[in-house]
């Protein structure tokens, strides 16, 4: 026992020798780097201190701050001797000024419906009297014509006012109730969420004298990132392809980024304009043949609560590509689905992440509560070891290459100024101007970088599909405009055509970009009725097949084209395929596919036959299309 008191006589003797000065400090986000999922915030400040220890206490903080990311430059001679985190319940994070006009509004409305309410109560009262005292004089008291006569009209002239000021106040009372749940709505949109604690970051420093150090803060913090888009512009099929490369940026870490330099990093810390793509057709015993009516190339639906409480802002992703959309005010999505891809990931803050496979074109999702929300967790320091830290500034990957890109013709869409940065594993825009954006959930659309992209045109077509053309640009040298998959608003000879689909996962040195359908090229395909389409030959059954492609050119001007068919593949020796004839197409044996390239002059028609036969066991059943 007296160790103990030694003990803590000790601390308590150094600790008045030694005082710790605590000195809030205030930061602004200096720039930020976005990441498709969470964003690295900088911040910066010079604070003068005296000689000793003191705690440095950055506050008002997001409160997603990913504590193990935490990292802290000092310049100067002074030793770090800690860095903790923590979350201040005390301390809420600052609203936008938005948010605090329209809650001042609120307040304003509410207390004007207290005033009318008044008002109500009386004129209540005033009719109430005037009721009671209908009577006049006594009960054996005469009264003369001329007096009853004023009596009436002063009675009715005051009850008519009093209920006419009783209509108007009630009328007033519901504008200004419809007035206040206009501005309870909104409330709602810039604030999705309940009033969420601040983060606080508590640096121990001990300076060697007094000075004016300088620290660069930074860390990892939830609930923000980013997606790509594109525009693409063909005037004619004769000019090149015009792409705005868009970045669609949000945020609702608590703290609003204004008027910062924002870098976008690749890094990882209703009708469809995507054209068709065939599946082998393989042929054997109880195998149906490739079936693409339960293709999903667009989902749409609206994220709910499990009180069926649509949920504005909740981030949608497409598993395994950068394809991603944020739900509007009544929580409703709209999302295409590239081929092959068939999981997507629904996430908010405050709710449990969940991803689901992508069943239907219409899909309505509920998202669970977090066990423990924000406001329950347990807080505990956390401590960044000293030798995390440096003074140093390092430079991770190394820049390979910084070129500024700008458009060149005169009518494309202006764009931020961007420099591309490429990394070893990833590649950077850095926007070259400030820019805001705020703590609100909402999609902020920044037009980054417009490319001049050559491309060849061609028509392109699988009848057995989809009896329609589409228009697909091929890119070559594609690589060197960093795209990304994303979606695409196309628009063709000064029209908007709908969207599409810019896919880079799979191109190899050409990219092709749907353009969308063109109902100027009449196209169809059908089976060719004929005698003798079944036969018996000993121990085998023999089936023919015939089918009839047409197409026509009805645009003013020839056209390049490309339509696709197939032939069943076998896969075992006892079924024997057979080709009678194929139009002079060329015909890939591996993958049964039928390929018709050709040129197509205005109103000119043309027809390829298809014909092939199957040979297999009289005994066995095939299904054969």
């Amino acid at each position: 026992m007296k160790r103990i008191i030694l003990l803590g006589l000790s601390f308590f003797l150094v600790a008045i020798a030694f005082p710790q000065a605590e000195i809030s400090i205030e930061t602004d986000v200096s720039a930020v780097t976005v990441y498709f999922e969470g964003a690295h915030i900088l911040r910066k400040k010079d604070i003068e201190l005296k000689k000793g220890i003191t705690v440095l206490k950055f506050q008002n903080l997001s409160p997603y701050i990913d504590a193990s990311s935490i990292q802290l430059k000092a310049k100067g001679e002074l030793t770090v001797l800690s860095v903790n985190h923590q979350i201040n319940h005390l301390m809420k994070t600052e609203k936008t000024a938005e948010l605090k006009e329209l809650e001042k509004s609120l307040l304003n409305l509410e207390d004007k419906i207290q005033l009318e309410k008044v008002q109500l109560a009386i004129i209540g009262e005033e009719l109430g009297f005037l009721r009671e005292n209908k009577s006049i004089g006594g009960r054996n008291q005469e009264m003369n014509l001329s007096t009853l006569k004023a009596v009436f009209d002063y009675y009715s002239t005051s009850v008519n006012a009093l209920m006419k000021k009783e209509i108007a106040n009630q009328k007033s009372i519901r504008n200004l109730t419809d007035q206040i749940q206009d501005i309870k709505n909104q409330i709602k949109t810039l604030s999705a969420e309940k009033e969420t604690p601040a983060g606080e970051i508590l640096v121990k420093i001990d300076a060697a004298k007094a000075l004016k150090a300088n620290f660069e803060l930074s860390y990892m913090v939830k609930n923000a990132g980013w997606y790509p888009t594109y525009d693409i512009r063909a005037k004619n099929v004769e000019e090149p392809v015009l792409l705005t490369y868009k970045a669609n940026v949000r945020q609702d870490t608590k703290v609003d980024w204004k008027g910062i330099h924002i870098t976008l990093s690749t890094a990882e810390p209703a009708s469809s304009g995507v054209a068709p793509a065939l599946q082998p057709y393989l042929l054997n015993y109880h195998l149906t043949p490739p079936r693409y009516d339960n293709e999903i190339n667009r989902v749409s639906g609206i994220v709910l609560t499990k009180n069926q409480e649509p949920i504005p802002f909740a981030n949608l992703v497409i598993n395994g590509t950068t394809i991603g959309t944020v739900t509007d005010f009544d929580g409703r999505y709209n999302l295409m689905i590239p081929p092959g891809q068939h999981e997507m990931t629904v996430s908010f803050i405050g709710y449990e992440t969940k991803t689901i496979p992508i069943k239907n074109t219409v899909m309505n999702i509920v998202l669970d509560q977090s066990a423990v929300s924000l406001d329950e967790v347990e807080i505990v320091q956390y401590k960044i070891p000293i030798d995390r830290m440096s003074s140093r500034s390092t430079l991770v990957g190394g820049v390979q290459s910084k070129n500024l890109i700008r458009g060149s013709r005169s009518d494309e869409p202006i764009s931020m100024p961007v420099a591309q940065i490429e990394r070893q594993t990833a590649f950077d825009f850095e926007i070259d101007m400030p820019f805001t954006i705020n703590a609100d959930g909402k999609s902020y659309t920044i037009d980054i970088l417009n490319y001049n992209l050559p491309a060849t045109y061609q028509y392109y077509a699988i009848p057995k599909i989809d009896k329609n053309a589409y228009l697909m640009a091929y890119i070559l040298d594609w690589e060197q405009y960093n795209l990304l998959e994303g979606e695409a608003n196309v628009f063709f000879e000064d029209a908007y055509i709908g969207k599409t689909l810019i896919d880079v996962r799979y191109a190899t040195d050409t990219l092709s970009i749907s353009l969308g359908k063109d109902k100027g090229i009449q196209l169809n395909r059908e089976i060719v009725k004929s005698e003798g389409s079944k036969r018996i030959l000993g121990s085998k059954k023999e089936e023919t097949r015939i089918w009839k492609n047409t197409v026509k050119n009805n645009k003013k001007h020839t056209i390049n084209m490309l339509i696709l068919d197939q032939v069943p593949v076998s896969t075992n020796t006892d079924i024997e395929v057979g080709i009678q004839e194929l139009s002079n197409a060329q015909h890939d044996s591996n993958k049964g596919e039928i390929k018709w390239e050709f040129e197509l002059a205005p109103e000119e028609s043309k027809q390829f036959d298809l014909q092939y036969t199957i040979k297999y066991p009289k005994n066995r059943k095939l299904y054969i299309e």
